[in-house]
C-alpha cells in the first residue's frame, strides 16, 4: 500500500533529572508518546520505531529554571504519509446515501462522499442493509465489511 515509509531521523529526546536514572526507559516512552499520532515536523502518523544508535554520554545539560538534559538518538520510524493520488486500501464501516466511511490500517478515518463515488455505483437497499451496487457488473457491491482501494483527493 502507498503512503507507508521508513525513516531514519536523528532526534534529541529531552528528559526530566528525576529520570536520569533509568534513561532508557524514559527514552522508550517519549518515543511510544509519538505513535499513532500526527507530526508537523515528521509529516505522517508513526507506526512504529527501532532506535539504531543511543548514545547516552552525549547527553547535554540544557540551562533554564529546570535543568532537562537532552539524548540524541538515531531512529528508523514507519510513517503513514498519504498524498494526493496516492492508493490507499480500507474496510468499509458505514455507508450512507451521501458517502462510504472506511477505515485505513485499523486506526485512520477517511469519507468518500457522493461526489468522488464513481458514476458506475448506485446506492440501494438491499435485504435492509445499505449497499453500493455497480450499475454495469450485478454482482459487484460495495456494503459494510468490504474492503476497497480508494485514491486520495486531499
Amino acid at each position: 500500500m502507498e503512503g507507508l515509509k521508513v525513516s531514519n531521523a536523528n532526534l534529541t529526546v529531552y528528559l526530566h533529572p528525576s529520570k536520569s536514572r533509568d534513561a532508557s526507559e524514559a527514552i522508550l516512552r517519549e518515543l511510544s508518546s509519538l505513535l499513532f499520532t500526527f507530526s508537523e515536523a515528521l509529516d505522517g502518523v508513526v507506526l512504529a520505531y527501532d532506535i539504531n544508535s543511543l548514545d547516552n554520554k552525549a547527553a547535554k545539560i540544557l540551562s533554564g529554571v529546570i535543568p532537562y538534559f537532552g539524548v540524541p538518538l538515531s531512529v528508523d520510524l514507519l510513517l503513514f504519509s498519504p498524498k494526493p493520488d496516492m492508493l490507499l486500501e480500507g474496510k468499509v464501516v458505514k455507508l450512507s446515501q451521501e458517502s462510504i466511511h472506511v477505515v485505513v490500517l485499523g486506526f485512520s478515518s477517511a469519507i468518500i462522499t457522493e461526489k468522488d463515488i464513481r458514476e458506475e455505483f448506485v446506492y440501494k437497499i438491499k435485504h435492509e442493509q445499505d449497499v453500493y451496487a455497480s450499475k454495469s457488473h450485478k454482482r459487484h457491491v460495495i456494503k459494510v465489511g468490504t474492503m476497497i482501494r480508494f485514491s486520495v483527493k486531499r
